[in-house]
This record gives C-alpha cells, structure tokens and sequence, in this order.
C-alpha cells in the first residue's frame, strides 16, 4: 500500500491512510514529500531574529514535527531534504526569506540538517502508534526535538567559536519554551486528527 514507508503498516501514519498502489502510489507520494517541504518553508518565514544569537525564532520546527509524524520516516525525511535543496537554485524558503547565499546561515546549517534527523524520528515513532495518544505523542515530539538541538547546537558553537555554556545560551536556551508548546500542540493534532478518522470510519 505504501510506497516510501517500508515501516510496519500497522498502525501506519496518517499518510497511510490516503489510498493508492503502483503508479497512483508513486505520485501520491511525490505530492506528500513536495507538499511537506512547501510546508516547512511556508513555516520558516514566520521568523523572529534574536540580537544576542545568529538562529532565529521560526515555526519550521513545528511544521518538522508535523511533516515527520504524519508522512513516516521516509517520507518526512525526503521532505527534509527537498527542503533542503530547493535553495541551492536559489528559492528564498529558508527562515525570513533566506537561501544558501546568506552568509549567517553557516550557523543554523546544523539544525536545518537535524530536520532530517527529526522527521525521521517522529515518522518511525509514528508509524508504531506512537502519536495516537497525547502522552506518548508528546514523547515522540519532544524527543524529535532534541535530535534538532543534538545536531544544530555542536555545528553553531563550531561556526561561531563558542564554548559549550555560550552554545547551550545561544543555542538551546531561548527556544525551549516555544519548542514545549509546539510539541505540545503537536501531540494535540495528532491524536486528534486521528480520532477525528476514526469517527468518520465509523459514521
């Protein structure tokens, strides 16, 4: 059923759930993966620069947490990297209408890197129904998100010559509380929309 989630089909994702086989199949999940980045890059240009650190405030880490969890891991990581290449052409999708030619992205290329990581992550939990119920869905977005920080915050302190107190200061610190509530709003989507299906199923 399934063509880019090689995961177990049950319970599956959300994206499971959209018919389709062979050549139908094929460009569904083109669509998901090109949907998904347009996505996220739509997100990252609702962006809020800090003057004390080079990485802004965006809504792409939610858009992350979202593409991942409802794609699979497959899928929201080829989103990610779609995301990802789009710019090298010179499409102004990253935060605040940014590409690869802005000299200050060198210190956000970690996170943007962990986006794969994280969608990956947050579509593998999902695809074992992880994100069916509140709890475990919040597990699974909190988790996504540290593998951002575990994978953007080492390349910022490189890039920007800090020390590991200053990378924690710059780095992670001042996007804790907006990573909570956008996994909290998350883990709320999800199980949501899937009793949402569930009743439709059972109408």
């Amino acid at each position: 059923m399934t063509t880019l989630n090689p995961t177990l089909t049950r319970p599956g994702t959300l994206a499971d759930l959209i018919p389709g086989s062979g050549a139908l199949a094929v460009v569904r999940d083109a669509g998901l993966v090109i949907g998904g980045a347009a996505l996220t890059g739509l997100a990252a240009q609702v962006s809020i620069p800090l003057s004390f650190t080079p990485v802004p405030l965006t809504l792409q880490t939610f858009a992350v947490l979202l593409v991942g969890a409802s794609l699979g891991w497959m899928r929201g990581a080829l989103s990610m990297l779609v995301y990802l290449a789009v710019p090298v052409v010179g499409v102004p999708w990253f935060a605040d209408g940014s590409n690869y030619s802005d000299p200050l992205l060198k210190y956000t290329y970690g996170y943007l890197i962990g986006f794969v990581f994280a969608a990956a992550l947050a579509g593998f939990l999902s695809s074992r129904g992880n994100d069916r119920h509140f709890v475990s869905s919040f597990g699974e977005m909190a988790l996504s998100s540290a593998v951002i920080y575990l994978v953007g915050v080492p390349v910022l302190m490189a890039t920007a010559g800090l020390s590991v107190a200053d990378g924690i200061a710059q780095g992670v610190a001042p996007f804790i509380p907006g990573d909570l509530l956008k996994a909290l709003a998350a883990a709320g989507l999800l199980p949501l929309a899937w009793k949402l299906l569930k009743r439709d199923k059972q109408a």
